[in-house]
């Protein structure tokens, strides 16, 4: 032990300090060291007394007392730790401890009373053997020996089974407390409390166990009582263990014309010698077999993953079912126990118009030609087949035997056309060009209502042209008219579409020259002021309507109504209330799950043309594509667990043959082209606006800075004071309208500006282009980072802090590297090449052009391959409105914009008034 009394041990024991620890404090005490060399007077001390152990019973428990027995007979009671005594003061303990003091010290910890632990009291009462112990007054012995019950096994003739006897044992002289008992003088543990109690007085204990009980009983109970306890079997009723079996599942199958009940048995044994009955083995013969429990849970869990049983429960079904079930079964178990078929059918198909209709029959037989006829719906038959079963139930009673060769090829088509079925038997308009090619695949005339789909068919060689607005102010890229007149037939034959062309190739512009009649356009709130200046400036003669805001309403006469996709989940009811002539989904990802309240809104809505805008229609799972198509093909790919089984999973597991058959259903439905491919020349660059609106609490922030400077900046530039508070309010207000945490005392984890440049990047990289993000502020991209981390968008940075920029661009320019650079204005407006990207994206533009140009410059040079697209990120209602609308005519307002003030020159105390006015 050092000088500070401080200890450590490396042993493993959960007392502190530890026996090892204690003995080291003894030794130190009592052995002749240095520091434990003790006055003759406390060595006398130490040797002066013993420890003796006091035990009693008191309310029906063991009690404990140690006292320190003296030379001269004296006592004196001891509390509390040897151990820690030890540790505190060595030398004033009266006794000296043995290694017996030191381990009941451990083990007892202080306890005094009550009940011991069952688990530690054999080990005390083993310890106490070595000491000085007395019970109630008188020299006492203890042993760890457990003094354990009889156990015997007799025949129990009353219930033609077994009785199992536990009694007491004879050893035993009294029982002292509850797990203690003397044997010849001598204090022992009693053994097995958990099979006979605490309370030894109420044994004998029996228990019987029937004829049907025994397999359990011989199985699990009677090797855990021999593991334990000497038993005694004088039955002769108890039947034999027999070899390890393998148990197997057996089914009794009652038969009805279209009904079967079935029966599972968990059984060992061919015929069952012993059945499985909620987990116990029930005994059928006269040897038991040993069980395999592992295999009995894998057959449990089979049977109700393959066949939705579960042992022990009888079930009926009816119809189909009843022959699904039959089928399966005979895959389970090879059981042959269901009905014979008794014939073959025959297809009988209807095609009328856009009527279509399928049935199965069985022929009469030629020795009865007055055989009524016996049929089968068609979606009877095609369910079966899907399903794998080889037979189907008929109506009449009976199964017949499906006909493969003609479902094995036509089977698919059928399936299709039966799901798009409606009510009347006409199909879905969406599924008639799959009608008009079973017509042909079946050598049938196709009915003229088909013909007029046959461009559709024949990979739109034969498309019309279509007559384009007379108030169009756009012209039309080829791939544009192309894909205007794709649209415009697919809303002449009522059919919907989804047009998923690359970011930047002008979705807009084709949908608003396709639109006839009162059209509804859902889109995110980000966009919606793009969509209404995007109308403006191609289709200056169409009234829009805004369908937003607290004092909403519809506008009966408006020609297209905006709205968005919350909204169109609030005023559900309201919006499919009305019959529109076109329906469009701009960025439609936003009812890729079919389930949410967003989704079955969209396909509520009653239109005659319905068309969702997306470049990524296909995001994370097939399944996004089915809820595309079913907002604007409804029954083309089916239902949701039809399309799963059919075409997600196979698909999901690589099946090139399903990707092929789906790419071919859906083809005449989307058109996707990639810049890419329709701008192969040296690349254009393309400018838009991308207009984000303020959400409420940014917009109280805006409003305020614009308050609290509004009045005075235009008091004094109305007075003819200086313009440095103006340029000065001027960058407040521009960082309020980018991110509310740029403005001195505000805190904002995001803002609607950065939020709609995380979805443009989102879809951007998706579809494998790279993208520039500049700022002129460090502190705006510092606040983009988090968000497109949490996007898990990959990015790099070149600001005025890099000091390696070469490998900073040599990375960005890999083609495996981070798709999104964050670039500085000052850092990296000039003297960089990347042209690995063709998106760049202005986060707070700025209204010098020879400034924007030079960053536009960084993508859109020699050397790049693809066209660019610039997008000018500008908040709704904000000094960056005002100003862009004044930038023609003031470009020195640019650099006053950006908070240059020695760079204002030009600018008059009129343009600055109208700016404020503007904000």
């Amino acid at each position: 032990l050092p000088d500070d009394g401080e200890w450590t041990c490396d042993c493993d024991s959960r007392v502190d300090p530890c026996v090892h620890v204690a003995a080291a404090a003894i030794g130190a005490a009592s052995a002749d060291l240095p520091r434990a060399e003790a006055p003759k007077e406390a060595e006398a001390s130490l040797s002066a007394g013993k420890i003796r152990y006091r035990l009693d019973r008191s309310l029906g428990a063991l009690t404990l007392e140690r006292v320190v027995v003296f030379a001269d007979g004296s006592e004196r009671l001891f509390e509390g730790s040897i151990a820690s005594a030890i540790a505190r003061a060595a030398r004033d303990l009266p006794f000296s401890p043995t290694h017996a003091d030191l381990l009941i010290d451990r083990m007892v910890s202080g306890r005094r009373s009550g009940f011991f632990p069952d688990d530690r009291l054999a080990e005390i009462f083993g310890a106490l053997a070595e000491a000085d112990v007395t019970f109630e007054g008188a020299p006492c012995k203890t042993s760890q020996e457990k003094i354990p019950p009889l156990v015997k096994v007799k025949d129990d003739p009353e219930r033609d089974g077994i009785l199992l006897v536990v009694e007491r044992n004879p050893r035993i002289e009294e029982l002292v407390v509850a797990g203690v008992v003397r044997v010849a003088g001598v204090l022992h543990p009693a053994g097995d409390l958990d099979l006979t109690g605490h309370r030894l007085e109420k044994l004998p204990f029996r228990r019987s166990f029937a004829r049907a009980d025994l397999g359990s009983f011989v199985a699990s109970v009677l090797p855990d009582l021999e593991r334990r306890l000497r038993v005694e079997i004088a039955a002769k009723r108890l039947p034999r263990m027999g070899e390890r079996g393998r148990p197997r599942v057996a089914f009794e199958l009652t038969h009805a014309p279209t009904r079967l009940t079935v029966l599972p048995t968990l059984v060992y044994g061919d015929p069952p010698t012993a059945r499985i009955d909620d987990g116990k083995l029930v005994l059928l013969g006269n040897r038991i077999p040993q069980r395999d429990e592992a295999a009995e849970q894998a057959l449990v869990m089979r049977l109700r993953d393959e066949l939705h049983l579960v042992p022990g429960r009888r079930v009926e079904f009816n119809g189909a079912d009843a022959t699904r079930l039959a089928t399966r079964i005979m895959a389970f178990a090879g059981d042959g126990k269901v009905l014979r078929p008794v014939g073959e059918l025959v297809p009988r198909l209807v095609v009328e118009a856009n009527r279509f209709d399928l049935s199965f029959t069985i022929d009469r037989p030629d020795d009865d030609p007055d055989a009524p006829e016996i049929s089968v719906a068609g979606d009877a038959v095609i369910r079966a087949w899907r399903e794998g079963m080889p037979l189907v139930p008929l109506a009449g009673g009976g199964f017949a035997t499906l006909p493969t060769g003609f479902l094995e090829k036509y089977g698919d088509r059928v399936l299709d056309l039966l799901e798009a079925r409606r009510e009347d038997g006409a199909v879905e308009a969406a599924v008639r060009p799959m009608l008009a090619e079973l017509c042909d695949a079946l050598e049938r005339p196709r009915p003229p209502e088909l013909e007029r789909l046959r461009p559709l068919v024949d990979d739109f060689e034969t498309l019309p042209e279509a007559p384009l607005p007379k108030d169009l102010t756009a012209t039309l890229r080829t791939y544009q008219r192309q894909g205007v007149n794709w649209l415009c037939f697919l809303r002449d034959a009522g059919l919907g579409a989804v047009l998923a062309d690359d970011m930047g190739l002008g979705k807009t512009l084709q949908m608003l020259c396709a639109i006839r009649g009162r059209t509804l356009v859902i889109c995110p709130r980000s966009v919606i002021h793009n969509w209404e200046a995007e109308i403006r400036r191609f289709r200056p003669k169409l009234k829009v309507s805004l369908y937003h805001g607290a004092r909403r309403s519809l506008d009966p006469k408006a020609d297209i109504t905006l709205t968005t996709y919350a909204l169109l989940r609030l005023d559900a009811e309201a919006l499919s209330s009305v019959r529109w002539d076109v329906a469009v989904l701009d960025e439609a990802q936003a009812i890729k799950n079919p389930d949410s309240q967003v989704a079955r809104a969209a396909f509520d809505l009653d239109a005659g043309f319905r068309v969702s805008l997306s470049g990524t229609p296909v995001e994370n799972r097939l399944g996004e594509l089915w809820s595309q198509m079913h907002f604007t093909n409804r029954g083309l790919l089916g239902g949701r667990r039809s399309f799963e089984a059919r075409f997600e999973r196979p698909i999901g597991l690589g099946d090139p043959g399903v990707a092929a058959s789906l790419r071919a259903k859906i083809r005449p439905f989307v058109l996707r082209r990639l810049k890419r491919d329709v701008a192969p020349e040296l690349p254009p660059r393309t400018d838009s606006i991308l207009y984000v609106e303020l959400d409420e609490q940014e917009r109280a922030v805006y409003d305020a800075v614009r308050a609290a400077t509004q009045k005075e900046i235009v008091a004094r530039l109305a007075e003819g004071g200086s313009v440095l508070a103006a340029l000065e309010a001027l960058l407040r207000l521009r960082q309020a309208a980018c991110h509310s945490s740029l403005v001195p005392g505000q805190h904002a984890e995001t803002s609607s500006k950065v939020e709609r440049l995380v979805e443009a990047l989102e879809d951007a990289v998706a579809d494998g282009h790279k993208a520039l993000v500049f700022s002129q502020w460090t502190s705006l991209l510092d606040r983009t980072e988090p968000a497109l981390e949490a996007a898990g968008i990959r990015f790099n940075r070149l600001d005025g802090s890099t000091r390696d920029r070469a490998g900073v661009v040599a990375a960005f320019q890999r083609d495996d590297g981070p798709p999104v650079m964050l670039v500085s204005l000052k850092a990296g407006g000039t003297g960089l090449n990347l042209t690995a990207a063709d998106h760049v994206f202005l986060l707070d533009p700025w209204w010098n052009p020879a400034v924007e140009d030079q960053a536009k410059d960084r993508a859109h040079r020699i050397g790049q391959e693809r066209p660019v697209f610039v997008y000018r990120l500008v908040a709704k209602a904000t000094v960056e409105e005002g100003i862009l609308a004044l930038q023609e005519k003031k470009r020195a307002l640019a650099d006053a914009a950006l908070g240059e003030a020695d760079q204002a020159g030009g600018l008059t105390r009129d343009d600055l008034l109208a700016l404020f006015e503007a904000g």
